[in-house]
């Protein structure tokens, strides 16, 4: 694989960027013709010391456009060329609040400007041994997405990014990872508004990597505008890390100890001094998750039926390290360029046992038990570097924002499988006893650009435009062998390949959005190019695909008064397959049960649709939505199972699903002591997959509730309970049984409100378990599965220099996304 490309793309954009951004400094300061001089001092108004660095900018009075620019020396002396005209100077430092000189005339008469001394106060006093204390809203609602903070949320201490996610309205964990939104998968998630490493490979699951102290919020986003990728069939899961850029030093340090074991330690530092702020995130865990679960099958023949009652227990000692850093230089508080590296590098220790009771015709007539375990070690290093440039300008709404990263992942999984099986009687059985061995080796480079620009339009309005571009290099260089009667391992037919993966997306979108009196809307269009190559190297098998499309999308918000409104939207997504959705490598750990991709998989395509309602009340807020998406191609994962019991899941496209839903999350508090948090969301799906088989239909309704109390039992001392319940649902292939499971949490504040201590258990009644059965012509099978048991954690965070929230006005958005 080649990948100098990339890189060699990688330091061209940075180049590029970092011309923009002098050149913008540079033309900013030299704007018309330099006839006349604008002079002044800079000074501290209480300590009378001159300000180095501070910015000055020359604006006309008449439309406030900028005509000069420059910074103060050592001394906080500035001289600012501009050109003959009415002018007013603003002055500006970090820390300071903004200054306005009254308005003066550049001439020929008068030629030169001497503003004489400008003393600036500081934005904030100092106030020693005062902490303020105040919680962030846990929900705060935009035109295009729901933001949750999830801080306060005690179920979250000492756990992971998939378990953040688990306690957010709307969105769903299945036991292997699999992350749903308002029940219908295809989710795309991001981390800080961009692709990441962690969910490449692996989806969603990748998640359990991320430390959850890392996280400051989670957006949800069910109908995205032209803005965003048109990635994500059901919507958007952005995940935004912390990072803090006040001044001075500040930060926050995490303890972690549990049940099931999950150690960890974790730190979040920044330090600002003037221009530049450095940031830096350090955590490292230690944790064995153990899963377990039961599958009955009968597989029907001529003449007979074979029947199989498997257990599988498994645990996964898991030890990440995660460091990520950069530092913000502010050119001025309108110019911020950031440089950021993150490195996470994971080692598994898997060990998996099954044990497989077959059976001819009856449970009473035992054949052969046979054990099988699986030994895995992986390792999993990702990198990511990225530089990004922010520019505000003097009117309000106008921002530029430009982003290059490069991604590098590699993973090289070492697994063994040992095999022994005996007869009803206890003999041995030497055709199921096996040793093989897989290797398993997979590698991805990515490197993306992204412009984005607003500009103002009128009072209220505002036009959007941007580019993106991606570039996807992924490998996955695998083989399984078994060892033969002469004690020589021989590679087994199919499962030795070279599979290659290139994926470049070309993306543009305009947006229009206005505010007329109670209104809001804003209207866009995206356009994305794919050009997607899968090759099997080995077999010389190639599939290229490319395509183009429109994707658009509308928002509005009527304001019916300050406490309500209505939203409606639309937006046209896709699902493109994945790497894993295409990889035709067959996991090898269950020797019945075989997982894969499908090679020759087509994109999915959704128009949804979306309508709402928002109401504030004194003691809280209500939404409820009622939603339809129509999906073409729909993705789903189809079993078979053939004469031998052995079966094959992988996605394949079938022809239609319609999904109707309705919606309603509040938060109520009706004392001081008490607030509620509920969410409840009821949908009906009807798939069609007659084009693949005529069973494969199904018209299911279904829902899914989330009830959340917390009581403060003393001043500075909560308790949590949390409880879930997931009904049945009708799969095409099935069906999905129900599941409840609770949550409690613990949490006292400590150290004068610099420190908190938090104890959770998590599912307290080891009851989320995914249970679920399916059937085809020749067999029924019924299964149990869970992939973490019971867990129990306490952590001890200790903040330094930082409140222990940030009070939010409570407001109704209209117009503005955040």
């Amino acid at each position: 694989m080649n990948t100098t490309t990339p890189l060699h793309s990688l330091f061209k954009a940075f180049g590029i960027i970092s011309f923009f951004i002098f050149t913008t400094l540079s033309v900013q300061a030299q704007t018309g013709k330099k006839a006349a001089a604008v002079k002044g001092k800079i000074i501290d108004i209480q300590t009378n010391a001159p300000l180095a660095y501070a910015t000055i900018r020359v604006l006309k009075s008449t439309d406030s456009t900028l005509a000069g620019g420059g910074i103060s020396d050592e001394k906080g002396q500035f001289t600012v060329d501009a050109a003959f005209g009415e002018y007013y100077a603003v002055v500006e430092f970090i820390g300071y609040k903004p200054l306005k000189t009254a308005v003066f005339s550049l001439s020929k008469e008068q030629s030169s400007q001497d503003l004489g001394i400008l003393k600036i106060a500081a934005a904030s006093q100092t106030l020693d041994e005062v902490v303020v204390q105040a919680e962030k809203s846990s929900m705060e609602l935009s035109l295009d997405k729901k933001i949750f903070n999830v801080g306060k949320d005690l179920a979250n201490a000492g756990g992971t990014a998939i378990d953040i996610l688990s306690n957010v309205p709307s969105v769903s964990v299945d036991t292997e990872g699999n992350v749903k939104l308002r029940g219908s998968d295809g989710v795309r998630i991001l981390i800080d508004g961009k692709p990441s490493g962690l969910v490449s490979f692996k989806g969603g699951a990748g998640l359990q990597q991320l430390q959850g102290n890392q996280i400051e919020r989670v957006e949800i986003i069910t109908n995205p505008s032209a803005r965003y990728e048109a990635e994500g069939m059901s919507g958007i899961i952005n995940i935004v890390l912390k990072k803090e850029r006040k001044q001075g030093f500040n930060g926050s340090f995490e303890v972690v100890t549990g049940f099931r074991p999950n150690y960890g330690i974790a730190a979040n530092i920044n330090y600002r001094k003037n221009k530049l702020n450095f940031f830096l995130n350090y955590g490292i865990a230690y944790r064995v998750p153990i899963g377990a679960g039961r599958l009955y099958q009968e597989v029907r023949g001529k003449d007979t039926t074979t029947l199989l009652q498997q257990t599988t227990n498994s645990q996964v000692k898991t030890v990440a390290n995660t460091i990520r850093g950069g530092l913000d230089y502010f050119f001025d508080e309108k110019n911020i360029l950031t440089a950021s590296y993150q490195f996470r590098r994971t080692d598994v220790l898997r060990i998996t046992d099954n044990q497989y009771k077959d059976y001819i015709n009856t449970l009473n007539n035992l054949s052969a038990i046979t054990d099988r375990q699986q030994r895995e070690t992986e390792a999993e290093p990702y990198s990511e570097y990225a530089l990004t440039y922010k520019k505000t300008y003097n009117r309000k709404n106008q921002e530029f924002n430009a982003d290059v990263r490069y991604l590098t992942y590699w993973e090289r999984s070492d697994q063994t499988f040992t095999q022994n099986s005996v007869f009803a009687n206890g003999t041995p059985n030497k055709a199921g006893n096996l040793l093989q061995k897989s290797l398993n080796d997979e590698y991805e480079n990515q490197f993306l650009v992204q412009l984005d620009y607003i500009h103002p339009v009128g009072k209220e309005g505002k036009f959007e435009t941007g580019v993106r571009t991606s570039f996807r290099d992924m490998v996955n260089d695998y083989i399984v062998t078994q060892r033969n009667d002469q004690g020589i391992f021989e590679t087994l037919p199919g499962l030795d390949n070279y599979f290659i993966y290139k994926e470049n997306i070309y993306g543009g979108y305009g947006i229009i959005g206005n505010k007329t009196g109670k209104i809001s809307y804003q209207a866009g269009l995206r356009a994305e190019i794919t050009d997607i190559t899968t090759i099997l190297r080995e077999t010389n098998e190639t599939n290229p695909r490319n395509y183009a499309n429109l994707f658009p999308s509308a928002h509005a918000t009527y304001s019916l008064n300050k406490d309500n409104a209505l939203q409606v939207s639309y937006s046209r997504r896709v699902r493109r397959p994945t790497y894993n959705d295409l990889s035709p490598y067959v996991t090898f750990s269950d020797q019945r049960n075989f997982f894969s991709g499908n090679p020759d998989l087509n994109p999915e395509f959704t128009n949804s649709y979306d309508f709402g309602h928002i109401n504030y009340f004194e003691k809280g807020s209500f939404t409820s939505s009622i939603y339809y998406r129509h999906t073409t191609g729909k993705v789903l994962r189809i079993r078979r199972v053939d004469a031998q019991g052995l079966s094959n899941t992988r996605p394949e496209n079938l022809a239609t699903e319609d999904a109707f839903g309705a919606e309603f999350t509040s938060t109520y508090t009706p004392v001081k002591w008490w607030k509620l948090d509920f969410n409840f969301n009821f949908f009906r799906a009807i798939t069609d997959g007659q084009n693949l088989d005529a069973s494969f239909k199904a018209d299911t309704y279904s829902w899914f509730a989330r009830q959340t109390s917390r009581f403060t039992l003393a001043p500075k001392t909560d308790l949590q309970l949390r409880a879930n319940y997931e009904a049945p649902q009708q799969l095409p292939q099935g069906s999905r049984k129900a599941r409840a499971f609770v949550d409690l949490a613990f949490s006292k504040e400590i150290l004068k409100g610099k420190g908190t201590l938090t104890f959770n258990v998590i599912d307290v009644f080891n009851s989320r378990y995914m249970r679920s059965t399916f059937e085809g012509v020749n067999f029924y099978t019924e299964g149990t599965a869970g992939m973490r048991a019971r867990q129990i954690n306490l952590t001890v965070m200790y903040r330094l220099n930082q409140a222990a929230g940030a009070k939010k006005q409570k407001s109704l958005i209209s117009g503005d996304e955040g």
